[in-house]
């Protein structure tokens, strides 16, 4: 079974680690909405996360970065009063200089993120959901419209959310929508469908390619609480509902052939596996993986 996931954010990784120890020869489309620049460098959050969560490298406690990590570099940045509220660490800088000067010297998003994945012995495919830039932008109550970064991690999240935007419409990556056709599955994973995975969604014909797939989304929200970052509180803000698994359903849609849930949630209008959703260990990565990949099948008969 060829097996194609939309991922983005820690959550979204993780289910991904999971579904390439079963299908390492899967493809997954990454958010790039999250990329910006910061110090001269271009800074791909989502793809980064990826890349060290599937080579086994990643910080498993902080949920970002590298494992082992030092901050020499942020902490010279902080004396000399620069901006520190982004914290690159010093091993992760280096992914960020090879992919800049690569960018420079005319290399595209794809190519170089092909090259560092096959530098670190990945074997899936992870595809950039374009090679031109399409940032996120969120409108906020009482300070305006920030970039997400700006938003998530250096004011926290905590400006109330009235819209999110994006600044450009990009073409898809080369070959992003022949990757979907080729698919038997799609899986959507447990990321914040608003700011992770809607940035893949609106690329010009991947929606309308993903309508003829069984598509399986994972639900991010357990209880009506967000496992990860600040989701609970945007649907309520963007949709005018309480967060709930079946707020995910219902934003994506006509898009969707079957959902995973936590036990205890539940969706209207699906066919839904109920299982346990929480990844705290990489073998429980695998055994949902395994679990949304046998229900996905069902859908294909």
């Amino acid at each position: 079974m060829k097996v194609l996931a939309l991922s983005g954010g820690v959550g979204g990784a993780r289910l991904l680690d999971g579904l390439y120890e079963l299908s390492p020869s899967m493809t997954a489309v990454v958010n790039t909405g999250d990329d910006f620049v910061h110090c001269g460098l271009s800074v791909c959050p989502d793809l980064d996360t990826v890349m060290y969560t599937l080579s086994g490298l990643a910080d498993e406690t902080r949920g970002w970065g590298l494992k082992d990590e030092t901050f020499g570099a942020l902490e010279q940045i902080r004396a000399f009063g620069g901006p520190d509220w982004f914290a690159l660490g010093d091993r992760d800088l280096a992914t960020h200089l090879l992919r800049t000067d690569a960018m420079r010297r005319g290399e595209s998003l794809s190519a170089v993120t092909s090259r560092l994945c096959g530098a670190l012995g990945i074997t899936a495919r992870i595809v950039p959901m374009s090679d031109e830039p399409c940032p996120t932008l969120v409108d906020t109550v009482g300070e305006g419209t920030l970039s997400f970064q700006h938003w998530l991690v250096r004011r926290r999240g905590e400006p109330e959310v009235q819209a999110i935007r994006f600044e450009h419409r990009p073409p898809p990556a080369p070959g992003l929508l022949r990757a979907i056709e080729g698919a038997d599955v799609v899986i959507i994973g447990p990321s914040n469908p608003y700011v992770s995975i809607d940035p893949i969604l609106r690329l010009e014909g991947v929606r309308q390619a993903l309508q003829e797939k069984v598509v399986v989304a994972v639900s991010p929200i357990v209880g009506g609480r967000a496992i990860k970052g600040p989701l609970a509180t945007m649907i309520p803000q963007l949709a005018g509902v309480p967060a709930s698994a079946d707020a995910i359903a219902r934003h994506y849609g006509s898009l969707l052939s079957g959902m995973v849930v936590e036990h205890g949630d539940s969706v209207t209008g699906l066919p839904v596996l109920a299982t346990e959703t929480i990844m705290k260990s990489r073998n429980e990565r695998v055994a949902l993986a395994q679990r949304v990949l046998a229900f996905a099948a069902e859908r294909l008969r």
